[in-house]
C-alpha cells in the first residue's frame, strides 16, 4: 500500500501555497552567488524560513555546482514531538510537501530498519519539522531524489555513526543534519555560547549537548565519523533569530556548516547500505530478466561506484524459504564485483547442477544472499594438526587443493559446522578426498566475506 507523509508545518514554518514556496526557496538560493565546490556533508537550521532560511540556504545553494547528479539524500534531526529510544525510521513510499512528492528509498529503509538501533516509527515523523523544513530546499537545489528521513530520538553518537556508515556512500548520496543551536537567550549571550558551539563543531568535538544545539545526537555521530576520518568542516554562516525577523531578548542560534570531501576510507572493504541494496536488487533483476526471456542485459557500468567496479570474486546464494536452492561463485577476483555479483546470480539460479533451472514461480519464494571475498592468501601449514591450530571459526572461509581436486566453504558454513576437525573433514569429502587425509601436495587457502542478503 502507498502511503504518504502529508506535510505537517506547511503555511507555518514555510509558505504553504506552491507558488510562494517556490519563489520564497528560489530567491534565498540565489541571494548570493557561490563557487565553493558542493558538500558531502551539509549541517543546516531547521526554523521558520523568516529566522532560519537564509543561513540554510547558504549552504543549500553550494549544490547547484556539483558534478555529479545526486540521486540520495540521507536526512537526520532530532526529535521534537515524540519521546523514544533509538532512530526512527519511516513506512511512508513518499513524503509530500506543496512542491510535490518525494520518494523515500523504501528497499534500503526495510534492510536499514533490521539494525538493532533503527525502529519504524511513523509517529515520529508525522509532526516533525527538523526533517520537513529541508525537504523544499532539497527540492528546489536537487530536482528528482530519494529521500531516507531519520528522525534521532534517544541515541548516542555510536548508534548514530553507525547508520551513517552504513548509509554514506559516495557522491551520489547526500548527507544532511539538521540542527539549530542554542534556545531563549539574549543577544549577546546567545552569540556567545553559539561562538563556542561552532568552534567545537569545526574541532570535531563529538559531545554536544542539547544546550549547544538541538540537533546535538544526530551532530555527534556526524562529528564522530569526521574526527576518525581526519574530516574538516568548514563554517559557513552563523547568527541569530534576532539578526533576521525576531527580538533580542530571547533568541534562537542558527549555524550552516559543510564537509566538502567527505570519503570514508574503509578499512574493512566494507560495502554501504545504498551499495548492498544496490547489488541485491541487481542480482534480483538480472535474474527475473532471464525468467523473462531477456537473454542479454546491458549494464551501464558508469552508474555504479567506484568499489563495485573494483575486481572482486563473489559468491551468490538463493534460498527457498530458508533452504539452499542454488549458489554459484567465484574464488579469483577477474571482472568487476557488479558484473561478478550479476553472473554468478545467473549461474546460481539456472546453472547449479544440483538443481532444476529457477521458475518464474519459485522466483516471488527466493531470497538472494552475497558474499563479497577478500583475496585467498596462502596458509604455511604441513599438516592437519598446523591447520586446525591456524583456522579461524566463524571467520576464514577454507579452500583446500589435492591432487587436482579443490572444493571452499565460505565462512558462514561455520554456523553448520562449528567444529574444526570437522570443518576440514567435510571440505576434504566434498572435493571427493578423504576426509581424514593429508597429503605432501596438499594446499590451503583462506579468505574472509562481507556477507549480506
Amino acid at each position: 500500500m502507498n502511503t504518504v507523509r502529508s506535510p505537517a508545518v506547511a503555511g507555518s514554518f514555510y509558505p504553504g501555497d506552491q507558488r510562494q514556496l517556490m519563489q520564497t526557496v528560489d530567491s534565498l538560493l540565489s541571494a548570493e552567488e557561490t563557487d565553493q565546490p558542493c558538500p558531502k556533508v551539509i549541517i543546516a537550521p531547521h526554523a521558520g524560513y523568516v529566522y532560519s532560511g537564509p543561513v540554510a540556504a547558504s549552504a543549500y545553494r553550494r549544490l547547484a555546482n556539483r558534478n555529479q547528479e545526486i540521486s540520495r539524500v540521507v536526512l537526520l534531526g532530532p526529535s521534537h514531538k515524540v519521546a523514544f529510544k533509538g532512530i526512527a525510521a519511516s513506512s511512508a513510499n513518499s513524503f509530500l510537501t506543496p512542491l510535490g512528492e518525494i520518494p523515500l528509498a523504501v528497499e534500503a529503509i526495510k534492510i536499514l530498519a533490521a539494525l538493532h538501533d533503527v525502529v519504524m516509527l511513523d509517529e515520529a515523523h508525522a509532526r516533525e519539522h527538523s526533517l520537513e523544513v529541508q525537504l523544499p530546499f532539497l527540492q528546489r537545489a536537487l530536482g528528482a531524489f530519494e529521500l531516507i528521513p531519520l528522525v534521532v530520538g534517544d541515541a548516542g553518537k555510536e548508534e548514530v555513526a553507525r547508520v551513517l556508515e552504513k548509509l554514506w556512500g559516495g557522491d551520489e548520496t547526500l548527507i544532511i543534519i539538521s540542527t539549530d543551536l542554542s534556545h531563549y537567550h539574549d543577544y549577546s549571550e546567545a552569540q556567545h555560547l553559539d561562538a563556542s558551539t561552532s568552534a567545537k563543531i569545526l574541532g570535531l568535538q563529538a559531545n554536544l549537548t542539547g544546550k549547544e544545539a538541538c540537533g546535538c545526537r544526530p551532530l555527534n555521530g556526524l562529528l564522530s565519523i569526521a574526527a576518525r576520518e581526519g574530516m574538516s568542516i568548514e563554517q559557513i554562516a552563523v547568527n541569530n533569530s534576532g539578526d533576521t525577523a525576531g527580538p533580542r531578548n530571547r533568541v534562537v542560534g542558527y549555524g550552516a556548516y559543510v564537509i566538502n570531501n567527505g570519503k570514508l576510507v574503509n578499512k574493512q572493504g566494507d560495502y554501504s547500505l545504498a551499495q548492498r541494496q544496490s547489488m541485491l536488487q541487481m542480482a534480483r533483476d538480472t535474474i527475473l530478466q532471464r525468467l523473462l526471456g531477456n537473454n542479454e542485459i546491458k549494464i551501464n557500468l558508469k552508474l555504479f561506484p567506484a568499489n563495485l567496479l573494483e575486481n572482486k570474486a563473489s559468491f551468490v546464494r538463493l534460498n527457498k524459504r530458508g533452504v539452499l536452492r542454488g549458489c554459484i561463485g567465484s574464488l579469483n577476483a577477474r571482472r568487476p564485483l557488479i558484473l561478478d555479483v550479476i553472473n554468478n546470480a545467473q549461474a546460481a539460479a539456472f546453472h547449479d547442477p544440483r538443481f532444476k533451472p529457477l521458475s518464474l514461480q519459485e522466483f516471488q519464494e527466493v531470497d538472494v544472499h552475497i558474499s563479497i571475498l577478500t583475496e585467498a592468501q596462502p596458509m604455511d601449514v604441513n599438516s592437519r594438526a598446523e591447520l586446525l591450530a591456524q583456522l579461524q571459526p566463524g571467520i576464514d572461509g577454507l579452500i583446500i587443493k589435492e591432487k587436482g581436486k579443490s572444493a571452499t566453504y565460505l565462512p558462514s558454513v561455520w554456523g553448520k559446522i562449528a567444529e574444526p576437525q570437522m570443518f576440514v573433514n567435510e571440505l576434504r569429502r566434498k572435493a571427493g578426498l578423504d576426509p581424514q587425509g593429508w597429503d605432501e601436495t596438499t594446499e590451503v587457502f583462506r579468505y574472509q566475506t562481507i556477507e549480506f542478503s
